[in-house]
């Protein structure tokens, strides 16, 4: 049973903060704000997280190690069953990240706070970010490499960034195409997955 509490304590204090660093930034987050929203006192803070610093880091590996997994699980499935192939290794960079910003049990703050880490200059997040996912963005640059060999390191940098960005975007659902009352979810998400990986991979083979 003690495990239980544990757990559960330590899941409400991050999903207090997910909350309220999509509405008020980090900056603008106190920890008393996540102590009260999560109805735990800041020694449990203390206790799991040590710093406001690693609570932030925590909401996103609580989200992203899972994202990262399935990203590199499917961009393996890609590389062997479609060798040399640059959609399957583009979808399997873009769909799990539009699965996870669609996910019920707070997808959409997460995305909020993924707009906040672009817009907030937090270098120890950023630091973070680079240090425990960075390797995704080499695995795929790899693979994408492979299926265009034409493309220089720089070019193709240029290129991977500009689709995470596209990607951040559709995630956060902020663009002119609107999900129509009469389709699920799921659908729109499907058909959003599918217009990003043909806009990607006419832009990744531009001039090669």
């Amino acid at each position: 049973m003690a495990n239980t509490t544990h757990f559960s304590t330590k899941d409400r204090i991050l999903g207090a903060a997910e909350e309220l660093f999509a509405q008020h930034g980090f900056a603008g987050t106190s920890l008393r704000q996540v102590t009260s929203r999560a109805d735990v006192n800041i020694a449990a803070v203390n206790y799991h997280f040590g710093s406001k610093e690693n609570l932030v880091n925590e909401v996103f590996r609580r989200r992203m190690d899972d994202m990262t997994a399935l990203r590199l699980s499917q961009l393996k499935t890609a590389l062997e069953q479609h060798p040399g192939e640059l959609r399957p290794v583009l979808a399997a960079f873009v769909e799990p990240a539009l699965a996870m910003s669609q996910d019920r049990h707070g997808g959409g703050a997460f995305v909020r706070v993924v707009a906040r880490a672009y817009a907030e200059k937090n270098d120890g997040l950023r630091k973070f970010l680079s240090d425990h996912y960075g390797h995704v963005l080499r695995e795929f640059g790899k693979a994408i490499a492979t299926c265009v060999p034409g493309l220089s390191k720089e070019e193709l940098y240029w290129r991977l960034d500009f689709l995470a960005g596209a990607l951040t975007y559709a995630m956060a659902d902020f663009g002119l195409i609107k999900r129509p009352a009469d389709v699920t979810e799921a659908a729109h998400r499907e058909r959003a997955a599918r217009e990003l990986i043909r806009f990607a991979e006419a832009g990744i083979r531009a001039g090669n």
